[in-house]
Order: C-alpha cells, then structure tokens, then sequence
C-alpha cells in the first residue's frame, strides 16, 4: 500500500499547531488540517507489510492501509468512502482518539508510525469540505420503533445506523443539546462544537428524531418513564455513558472549591456556545490542582490555562512511566510510557506517585491541599515516610475516572442486571440486557473508554437490534 518505498524515502510529518501564546487566548481548534500534498506523502509512508496490524490496533479496524494507498493517489472521495464504512464519525476519531492505530503499525516497530490519525483527520474535513457527506437514508421503511438513550458517540452511531436499514429511530438526551461527553466533556479547543451539528443535520434528515432535556428514568417536567418507554418502543438501546465519578474520600472534601472534572469543563462549553446564567465556576486568577493523570485532567489543564489560572499543578498517583516504550516487548500493544498532551505543553507542573491527603480552607473555601509521596511494595500503595507536604489551592479538580454508570433512575428502575464492575451486563455478541428487547453500549456497557469503543459498540449494536428485529441484518459488525 502506498509507495513502495516511500517509508524509505519520506518522514513522518506531523500536522502543524498553533503557537501557544496564540492558541490559548481564545477556545478554537488550533490544530491545522494537513494540505493535499502533505497528506499524500503521509500515505505513500505506509509501507506493503504483508498484516495490516493497524486494522487490528483499531478498535473499529478501520481499513487503514487501503485509505492510505487511495490518499497516496489523490483519490480523495475513494478514501472517505472506505473510512465512513467502517466509522460513522472520523472527524470525532480523527481529532479526539489517541491513535491506538500508530502503535500498532509495523513501522513503529523501528521507525516513526505512518501518521494514520492526520490522514483521517485529513479525509473527513476534505469530504465535508467537497460535500461529499451526505445523508444516506433507507429507501424502505420495517415499521419497527427504537428508542436509543444517550447521544454521545455510541447512542448517535447506533441510531444513524439503525435510521440507515429504515427502523424508526428516537433519540433521547437529558441535556439541552445533542453530543454527550462530545458536548460537554471535550473542550472546544480539541473539538468544535459544529462537527456534531453537522451531524445531527445529517442524520435528522436520514430520519432520526433527536429529543433533548428529556431525562429518562427521572420525574418532573422533562422526565421519562423508564417502563413505558420499554413498553412503547420495539428496542431500547441504553448508551447513556459512565457517569459515576471516582470521589475522594479524605479530610476537607466538603469544602467549597473542590470539584469533579464534570462540574467544570461543561460550564466553559456553554459559554463558548454562547450560553448566559452559566454559574460563575472558573479557574481564573486560582492555583488550580488536577487530580488525576488522564485525558480529563488534561482538559482541565488546558481550560485552567484559558482561563488564565494563576497556576496549574496536576497530580498522578501512579509512578512516572518511562519516557520511551520498550518497543520489542510491547509492539502491536498500547504501550505504557510518558505522554505530553499539547494542554501540558501549554503550561504545567506535573508530579507522579504523589497521594492527597487532606484540604485545608478558610471560611468554607479550600486554600490548601496536604499531599505525601508514595510507592508500591508487595503490590500495595504505600506512603514515603517524611514526604509529606503542602500546596496552595483555590481550586481543586477530580479526574480520576468512572466507577460505572449512574444506577439510580434509569437503570435500577429498569431493573437491569450489572456486571462486577457495575456496569450493566450484557455481551458483545447480542448486546442484550437482563430484561428483554433491552440492549446496552458503549461507557454503559464497557465502562469509561474511548470515543472509537465508543462508537465501535454502537455499530455492533445497531447490528444486534436489527437482528433481533429483523431476523437478519445487513448492517456490518
């Protein structure tokens, strides 16, 4: 695929960001698309290596080498064809998704990856840019009703597919618009806001219904009855997200200041989207401390810079990863080693294997944080004797992760059975729950992961409820 010896002869050329000085005064994408030429030389890097172990790497196994080689040619439109059959949304994935691809690629074995993530980012906004998107709606209708909860990358691919074989499709959010954590956990500045618009377009006039501030499982004026929706619909898919954040249970937790990740970031999109009475939690003029090493913390890093912190401290309780992977051991795996987000390039102190203990305040706010040095002996945390000290803290902000889904409403009103984890019980062959013409995707099922899981559960998920509708099913897994 590609130039036969184009990997010999070209090197990896990474798509170009924004200055710091200039990306962090305002909340726009500061990552520029790669241009035509640019792009077809990144193709022709990926080499004939007999087993794609890209595809493989990718949790949707995007057909990679194929839309590269068609890159290569120029065969712009060709290549988004191949990549939209395999992803509904690649200009989620190719902004927003950690390339587990590269990794795998058999050039990463000695050499820089073919750069698989810039040329999907490259293909998308080349197609939109085209009007090559268009919907693609089902010539024939079955009759048959399906009620998808939870619009985030997994609900909004199940129900496009769903829509495409002629099911009617309702989409119910509890929010005031469609994206889930695409909305309202992703900052802008990684992802506009207009992708998802575009798609939500897209799939309204493929026939999908998009019902938003109706909370299912909740009373009140915008509630939905859990059991009647069972009852009204053929299916319901629940792909309603992971959102019962890891807490931290030490002295000072009820002091005003200390927030989970969720309370923060969403504010600053509804503010970029140009929302008033947006409550008046911000990290200006603060020392903001980020607990929690991941993806969240770092947006949490990058928002805290925008909005003109004082100071940033991210904290991580696991031991520094080393800088490189030991590539023979690890390759086609993700591999464990030290990442630098473009938030953390942008202004951070980070610390590892550091515990906190306690929050010290004045007048109910947190002013100061109590933390110690830890290791790992016999496979348990344990404090460094003597290392214990303190930081100043106006804000302080969880990023841990997710336990599994919020239980109460939907879920136990249901009655579904969960797994170990809490997550709700069901395989990744029929996607069925515990109680009948039920089924569960994405963070719902799997617990917190990736957009690409994410939206790799809600094709295959599609799938089972065509199946279960239908009897048979042309969509692909």
């Amino acid at each position: 695929m590609g130039k036969v010896t184009g990997f010999l002869e070209l090197a990896r050329v990474a798509e170009v960001a924004l200055p710091v000085e200039e990306r962090i005064r305002s909340y726009r994408e500061f990552i520029l698309t790669l241009k035509d030429g640019e792009a077809a030389a990144q193709g022709a890097r990926c080499m004939d290596c007999g087993i794609p172990f890209c595809q493989s790497g990718c949790p949707i196994n995007n057909i990679i080498p194929d839309w590269n080689d068609l890159v290569y040619r120029h065969q712009w439109r060709q290549a988004l064809d191949v990549l939209h059959s395999t992803n509904n949304f690649p200009e989620f994935t190719g902004r927003v998704c950690p390339a587990p691809c590269e990794a795998a690629c058999t050039l990463n074995i000695n050499d820089d990856p073919v750069g698989i993530k810039s040329i999907e980012h490259f293909i998308i906004d080349k197609g939109w840019e085209e009007g090559w998107v268009v919907p693609l709606p089902s010539a024939t209708k079955t009759g048959k009703r399906v009620a998808v909860i939870g619009s985030g990358p997994a609900g909004m691919a199940c129900a496009q597919q769903l829509a495409r074989v002629g099911h009617d499709v309702v989409l119910f959010e509890k929010s005031d618009r469609i994206g889930g954590l695409l909305r309202y956990g992703i900052p802008d500045f990684k992802m506009g806001k207009h992708h998802i618009d575009r798609r939500v377009q897209q799939m309204q006039l493929e026939g999908v219904e998009f019902q938003v501030n109706r909370h299912v499982g909740k009373t009140g004026a915008n509630g939905v009855d859990a059991g009647e929706l069972v009852a009204e619909y053929d299916a319901v898919v629940l792909s309603a997200g992971s959102e019962h954040p890891r807490d931290l249970d030490v002295p000072g937790r009820e002091l005003d200041g200390v927030h989970f990740a969720m309370d923060f970031l969403p504010l600053q999109n509804k503010r970029v989207a140009g929302d008033s009475n947006v409550p008046p939690l911000t990290a200006s003029g603060k020392h903001v401390v980020v607990i929690g090493g991941g993806d969240t913390g770092s947006d949490c890093v990058g928002t805290s810079n925008r909005q003109r912190a004082s100071s940033v401290t991210q904290f991580e309780l696991l031991p520094q990863p080393p800088e490189h992977e030991n590539k023979p051991l690890v390759w086609p795996y993700w591999p464990m080693k030290l990442r630098t987000s473009s938030s953390h390039e942008e202004g951070c102190e980070r610390d590892w294997a550091v515990q906190t203990k306690a929050f010290k305040g004045e007048g109910g706010r947190v002013t100061t944080l109590v933390a110690s040095r830890v290791e790992f002996r016999d496979g348990k945390l344990h404090d460094v004797p003597n290392t214990e000290f303190v930081l100043k803290a106006d804000l302080v902000l969880f990023a841990m992760g997710y336990m599994h889904p919020v239980h109460e409403g939907m879920l136990d009103a249901l009655g579904v059975a969960y797994d170990a984890r809490g997550n709700v019980n069901a395989d990744t062959d029929t996607y069925r729950t515990s109680i009948s013409k039920v089924f569960a995707a994405g963070d719902t099922r799997r617990g917190q992961s990736l957009v690409v899981w994410a939206i790799r559960e809600g094709r295959q998920c599609a799938r089972a409820v065509d199946e279960f509708l239908m009897g048979v099913s042309e969509l692909p897994r």
